[in-house]
């Protein structure tokens, strides 16, 4: 039919007309415009290149692609990276991210977070997952070089980073340092005269234990690990796209579950993607759907059908992954600790560190489940910082009280309800999405270890460098809660 309209609207009797009729405008005037017309039409005819469009599709996403990754950030951009890495052959998997906000305006794990690392886990897994990201970063640009870009600056500050412990959470402590020790992280205790030998700044009021970490702890600059990763999965192939995912095509069939009763397994087969600022939708078939839209994966999992069956059974249990509003606070205290300052994390559960040299800090505190705060906008709460956060940091260090507070935003966690950990793998009904998302706080450090898991599991079909079975979907089925008790 375009075919039709072109040979009606280009025929000579047309053109012809055209020149011999045109008041007001030359006969070469004319004839360049014609050209130019033509060279358009003749550039969208088969056989002919496509030296200039008609309509610019650069903003749209492929009709097709092997995996698509919902979710720009930290984690999506570790499983892009991992994909392409462990890809057998060069260009042999097709990966497309989309992501709603490419300045990252609302994400925790980017320039939002203050980018803590440490070892001090309860869970033998996530010292594992710390441990390999430490490994990562000490060597970011083997991984992440791209040729003719300057390296990778994390501006990594190597300073540690310190647990304290009451009397009631000591003994819990101690076992920790144990598991991680046989992981091999370098942690110390510390009583709390070597405490205030060590960090004479500190009132060790209230405080049973201390743990350090001596090696690999510490901050980094998240933006830079963030747009690091970026660069590099755009030189290896990976397609970008902003919009939202609004849809799943799937595809049903009906199994008998171990206890004889019928279960439904649903394939996806083809998503929409609503375009930034405008009502068209891009439809793109795919293979796999990797769901690391962070603080709104819950919502991702509900449009695939997740959770919408009778409650108590599996094809009923939800993903428990919502947005949760945190605070990060920048004060300046010109008496406040040295450069020596690792980490803190009091017993209160309020934590700081130094940011720069110039007797700045960051901190915050997570609140209690009464005291949450509405996930709607992004607007700081500043009476936070004076009741709950302050009173802790002058009891902790004298030297605050005096501090002043320069600025404050906030961000999401992507909080899992359930147990605060993560949630990595396939789902066991939607049987080609895998999630890679819920970590709660402390996803920023263990992203990079969370995505070669994802990317072994669908290459491979199993977890072959860090087991995570524990993270799996189905824990939430079986009620099977993780307990990991250092996540701040």
């Amino acid at each position: 039919m375009f075919r039709r309209v072109l040979q009606l609207g280009l025929g000579p009797g047309l053109l012809t007309r055209g020149l011999s009729t045109r008041r007001g405008v030359s006969t070469l005037d004319w004839d360049a415009k014609v050209s130019e017309f033509k060279k358009k039409i003749e550039c969208i005819l088969p056989g002919k290149p496509w030296e200039t469009q008609l309509y610019d599709t650069s903003h749209l996403p492929p009709e097709q692609s092997d995996v698509v990754i919902i979710g720009g950030g930290i984690f999506g951009l570790s499983v892009a990276f991992w994909l392409k890495k462990l890809e057998k052959k060069q260009d042999a998997i097709r990966v497309l991210v989309v992501d709603q906000d490419h300045t990252y305006s609302q994400a925790s794990s980017a320039g939002l977070s203050v980018g803590g690392i440490w070892q001090q886990f309860s869970m033998p897994e996530n010292v594992r997952l710390s441990l390999f990201s430490v490994e990562f970063l000490r060597n970011i640009n083997e991984y992440l070089a791209v040729v003719d870009a300057p390296p990778v600056d994390l501006r990594f500050n190597p300073s540690g980073c310190l647990l304290l412990a009451s009397e009631k959470d000591a003994a819990a402590l101690e076992n920790n340092v144990k598991i991680q020790r046989q992981e091999g992280a370098k942690v110390c205790l510390m009583s709390p005269e070597q405490l205030q030998n060590k960090f004479p700044w500190v009132n060790t009021e209230g405080v049973a234990l201390a743990s350090y970490g001596m090696e690999n702890e510490g901050w980094f600059d998240a933006w830079s690990l963030l747009q690091g990763l970026r660069r590099k999965v755009r030189s290896m192939g990976v397609l970008f796209c902003q919009g939202e995912v609004t849809r799943f095509i799937t595809s049903s069939s009906c199994v008998e579950g171990p206890n004889g009763e019928e279960m439904v397994l649903k394939r996806i087969h083809k998503l929409h993607v609503k375009m930034d600022k405008s009502l068209e939708y891009q439809p793109v078939e795919c293979a796999i759907v990797i769901n690391a839209a962070g603080a709104w994966s819950g919502h991702i999992a509900k449009l695939a059908g997740i959770g919408k069956g009778p409650p108590g059974t599996l094809q009923g249990t939800k993903l428990p992954v919502e947005p949760r509003k945190r605070y990060v606070y920048l004060w300046h205290c010109p008496q406040g600790p040295g450069l020596e300052t690792p980490l803190v994390a009091d017993t209160s559960g309020v934590y700081f560190r130094r940011e720069g040299l110039g007797s700045n800090y960051l901190g915050g505190c997570s609140p209690t489940e009464e005291e949450e705060p509405d996930p709607a906008n992004l607007e700081v709460d500043h009476d936070f910082f004076q009741n709950k956060v302050w009173p802790h940091l002058a009891q902790r260090v004298p030297a605050f009280q005096t501090l002043k507070v320069q600025s404050a935003w906030a961000g999401y966690y992507d909080y899992n309800t359930f147990d605060q950990n993560g949630v990595v793998g396939p789902h066991p009904l939607v049987v080609n999405m895998y999630f890679a998302t819920g970590f709660s706080g402390h996803g920023l450090q263990h992203a990079l270890g969370v995505g070669r898991a994802v990317a072994e599991v669908v290459l491979e079909g199993e977890f072959k460098t860090i087991n995570m079975s524990p993270f799996l979907f189905t824990r939430f089925y079986l009620e099977d809660k993780l307990q990991e008790y250092n996540i701040l």
